[in-house]
This record gives structure tokens, sequence and C-alpha cells, in this order.
């Protein structure tokens, strides 16, 4: 048998998984346990720098009693799975990894009683483990506990060993984060380009409008259409799905709000351009518009997360938090969002911030460069003009953590 010398080692063996599980798509996101985002390994191995560059982003995500190796969503291929008829949500995934130890073992017996415990939350759950270590034992338990298992060879190829069934939906508390991320509302580096909220209540009226949208947007709104458009469908106003852009309901209730009180789609836009390189609060120029945007904007999931937090960190004697206080505050609610949420996604960022348990170095929360900015610059412009918080956003390379202010305006205590 391999030695632990010889043979593939844990972190090897997740790398060339989740390479084989998940494929660059849109509508995946995967993060590896923060454990693997330290230089060395349990048995003081170092990591590769490429195997970390592979699993990067990390996040300590708990899934049923425990935290998996791997966990994303993704849609499979059919040949990873028993069953071919997915539903129309790409499954919660999760994975449990085993390589050679020191003693020369896989212990894939107790990875499949890992990955089964999983499949409380997560839909499909898989053992990954160097094929020479996978025991006939193994296989025939995990075909008894609808687990998975993948047996991966030294030359990295990943062989499908046992096809799980895919399960119901749990409760998924902590691994809604990941679900998040993998939506089309998920905190992207791409997604609210503009930080103005106006640029995106506008582009239902201009899909509404007879005339072509782009054009109408570029004339009485913002130059930057495409960032309109996409923070537009971040926010739901709009689906541009196969090629077309249509109204979702939310849009549709955009539309019905001006012609209550403009009149007409065409006046409402050129009310627009009165509010063009506006930096004053958009709700104090315009409250029924920034209360629309208020409305808006409290649909984005994200939202009811981060103002709960707010509401309970003032609670609790936080008056007038900074960004380090509230994110080391959040990180103790709900620590998968938060770090989804406020830190960027790279593996040296994530390495500097998080320990091997998932918990944070607050030390490093006061570098401004560790933060995402879509939330602590884009996303929190949206919430200063819709009036929930007393301070704008600002970028992360102009970012004081330690002085950055988050606070509600309206905190109810």
């Amino acid at each position: 048998m391999a030695t632990a010398a010889s043979g593939l080692s844990e972190p090897q063996v997740l790398a060339r998984t989740k390479d084989r599980l998940f494929a660059d798509r849109e509508d995946a996101y995967v993060v590896a346990d923060t454990q693997f985002a330290q230089r060395r390994w349990l048995d003081e191995t170092p990591i590769e720098a490429s195997v970390q560059a592979t699993l990067a982003p990390f996040n300590h995500v708990q899934i049923g009693t425990g935290y998996p190796d791997l966990v994303g969503v993704q849609t499979l291929s059919t040949d990873l799975l028993s069953v071919d008829r997915l539903g129309d949500r790409p499954p919660l995934i999760a994975v449990e990894a085993k390589g050679y130890t020191g003693n020369g073992g896989v212990d894939a017996e107790r990875g499949v009683v890992q990955a089964h415990d999983r499949l409380n939350e997560a839909n499909v759950a898989f053992l990954t483990a160097p094929r020479s270590g996978i025991s006939t034992a193994a296989r025939t338990m995990a075909r008894e506990l609808n687990v998975g298992v993948l047996g991966v060879e030294s030359d990295g190829a990943v062989s499908v060993l046992e096809r799980p069934r895919v399960v119901g939906h749990g409760s998924m508390d902590a691994a809604s984060a990941i679900r998040f991320q993998a939506s089309a509302q998920g905190v992207a580096d791409q997604n609210f380009g503009l930080n103005h909220p106006k640029n995106y209540i506008a582009v239902p009226l201009a899909v509404h409008h007879d005339d072509d949208a782009r054009d109408l947007l570029a004339s009485h709104v913002v130059g930057a259409v495409d960032g309109a458009l996409a923070g537009a469908e971040f926010l739901n106003l709009i689906d541009a799905g196969q090629g077309s852009l249509t109204l979702t309901p939310l849009g549709r209730e955009v539309v019905r709000f001006a012609l209550r009180t403009v009149g007409n789609v065409e006046a409402a836009l050129r009310r627009f351009e009165d509010w063009q390189r506006s930096r004053r609060r958009f709700i104090d120029i315009a409250p029924q518009w920034g209360q629309l945007v208020r409305r808006v904007v409290s649909d984005y999931p994200a939202t009811e997360l981060l103002v709960d937090g707010l509401y309970a960190c003032h609670r609790d004697g936080y008056e007038s938090p900074s960004l380090v206080e509230f994110v080391a505050y959040l990180h103790a609610l709900h620590p998968e969002f938060t770090v989804e949420l406020f830190l960027r996604g790279d593996e040296t960022v994530r390495q500097r911030v998080l320990t091997g348990d998932g918990e944070l170095r607050r030390s490093e929360l006061t570098d401004g460069s560790v933060y995402h900015s879509p939330t602590v610059f884009q996303l929190k412009a949206i919430f200063y003009h819709a009036g929930i918080v007393t301070d704008r956003g600002a970028e992360p390379s102009n970012l004081d953590p330690e002085t950055d202010e988050w606070a509600l305006c309206d905190p109810l205590v």
C-alpha cells in the first residue's frame, strides 16, 4: 500500500475532486474548508501553493453536525448521479476527502460516515479518496447510506465508483450562504458596478417603454448601461435570460409606481435626468422614489441579514459600530454569510483573516484591502441612498475599517 510520502494527501485529493465536480459555470459556487487555507496540513506537511489556489475561496460552513471539506452548488452531470432529474435548482453538494496518512492508510469508511451526516442539509454527499485506498467495505457502506464515492488516481484522474441519489432540501441555515453566492443575487465582483440605486430602478421603466431600453438608459439615466442592467438583474427587477429583457413581478411594481406618481414612463425617465451626477442622498432629494428604492433593496437577500445584524449590534450597545466591530459581531451570529459578504474570496485574504477553525483574526480586519468592494462600497452606498444606514460606502483602497461607520438611520430602540 502507498505511504503518505508517496500517496495522495487529503488536500491533493480535494483539489483534483474540485476540478472534476465544479466546472467553470455561472450556476456554480464552491468553497473549501478553512483548514486548507493554512500553510501546513495536519501532519505538518506543507500544502502546495497550486493546491491552495485550486481550492480557494475558503469558508468554514457547517452542514449537518460538522464541516465538509468542500461545499458548493453546481448542476452535476448525469454520470455523477444515479438519477437524471434534478429539479429546477442546482443541488447543494458536500464532499468529504480522505488521503494517505502517516501510517500509510486511508480512513475511507470514516469519510463515508461523515459524508452521510451532511445529508441532513445537503442534497448530495460524496466521499473522495485515493482509489487504491478505497476498500470494498467502504463502497458497500456508501451504497447503503446513499453516499457517492469518487476515486482519485495518482495521475489526477477521478473515477465515479458509487453514484448517489439527490435528496430533498433541508433547513440549510448555514449553507444558504453558499446558495446565495451561487445565485444571480450573490455578491460577486461584477454585481453592483454602480453605487447609486436610481440607475437600477430606472431599468424596468426603460424595459417597459416601447423604445430600445439601452438607448433610453444611456440618454436619460447613465452611460454605464451594462452596469445598470446587471444591477437591476441582481435586485430581481428584470430577467435577462434567453437573450431578452423581461420584467419580474418586482420590476412591474416599479412601473406601476411610476405610472401612479408621474403618469407615464416617458415622463418618469425624464425625471432621472435631474438626478444625474448628484451626490446628495436620494431619499432626501426624491423622497417617494427613495422609499421605492428602500422597498426594492429590502427584497435583496443580504439586506435582511445586515439590517437585523445592525439592529442587534445597536441593541447590545454598539450605537455606531465601526466596520471592524460590525464584522466581528456579525461573524459571531452568521459566520458563513459574514465571510462571503465581507471578505474577498482569494486565498491570500482568507488565509490571513481566517484561522483553520474558521475564526477571525481580528487584527487583520483593520486592513481595508481584505474587504469585498461590492459590499463595503456599492451595496453600502445603495443602503445610504435608501435611508437605511447613516454613512455611504468607500472603496477598499480608501477604507479605514476602524472609523468606517455601520449604523442604522432608524435603529428602533
